[in-house]
């Protein structure tokens, strides 16, 4: 079939095949990954969640004249079950659509962030990059003393003996200390299985001290074979795929969004601003 001469604009000729007057060159759409992971969609804040991805991540892997997807990765981590759905899409769509996934850290790819790198098929990060903590974490405060201090009665009535189990205003039990370690260590398990199983034979050191719950830099990160290289997004696209046109790929916006304006009500505010005060505590965890 013979090309047709067209005067196409660069983004549309690179996306069309020689035929059709394109270049060939084809795209890499990139998703960006970036705040805490946790359930809800994409209102007020930046929460990272199965809901909050779909839109962008469903966009990118059906990009026409799409190579690869990318996936620009920042987060400290959070909810485990939220990583394990937004890991689980990736290799569901890359699968579908026969495509190559590269992820590339930021800042800090830690805890569920790492789990979410472990949906690409290579993953790169930078000298400074803080990349790791295959482990899990449960914080909490304890009130107990501090109400008897006060003269306050705690009144609490439950069916079920659990149903009340870790209760801050309670004193702690080592029975419930030992069941929560119980469902740590199965998240645990279920965290350290899927980055063998994503990453195989590249890891380069002993299961005791990839998954202890440390974090590296990017450059001992490569050593223990937790991430394949060192390059930023950029340099590394360029170099596989020459020609690609590099594609940022976002969800569409609403209108309170382009002004400036958060969409929610003051209970989401609420919600958001003791939310802002944990993410500040999850990523001060790293030194960020």
């Amino acid at each position: 079939m013979a090309k047709i001469p067209l005067n196409l604009p660069k983004p549309l000729a690179d996306k069309l095949p020689d035929a059709f007057g394109g270049s060939g060159a084809g795209v890499v759409p990139v998703v960006r990954l970036q705040g805490m992971i946790a359930s809800g969609g994409a209102g007020f804040g930046r929460v990272l969640s199965a809901e909050s991805v779909e839109e962008p991540l469903r966009r990118a892997f059906t990009t026409h004249g799409a190579k690869a997807v990318a996936l620009l990765i920042n987060s400290p981590g959070g909810s485990p079950t939220q990583s394990e759905y937004i890991a689980a899409r990736i290799r569901q769509l890359a699968t579908e659509h026969e495509l190559p996934v590269l992820a590339f850290c930021e800042d800090v790819v830690a805890s569920g962030g790492y789990w979410l790198a472990c949906a690409a098929d290579e993953i790169y990060a930078t000298a400074t990059s803080v990349v790791g903590s295959v482990g899990v974490i449960s914080a909490g405060f304890g009130f107990s003393e501090l109400i008897d201090r006060l003269g306050i009665e705690r009144r609490l009535h439950s069916a079920g003996e659990a149903k009340a189990r870790l209760d801050p205003f309670f004193a702690e039990k080592s029975e419930d200390v030992q069941w929560l370690e119980q469902i740590q260590e199965g998240i645990h398990d279920e965290f350290r299985d899927w980055v063998v199983g994503r990453r195989g034979g590249k890891l380069k050191a002993a299961e005791a001290e990839l998954f202890d719950g440390d974090v590296w830099l990017g450059r001992r990160a490569v050593e223990l074979g937790i991430v394949d290289g060192i390059g930023t997004l950029r340099e590394v696209v360029e170099k596989r795929f020459p020609d690609a046109t590099i594609e940022m790929t976002g969800p569409r916006r609403s209108l309170f969004a382009k002004l400036g304006l958060p969409a929610a009500s003051w209970d989401d505010v609420a919600a958001a601003i003791v939310g802002a005060a944990n993410t500040r505590v999850a990523w001060s965890r790293y030194g960020r």
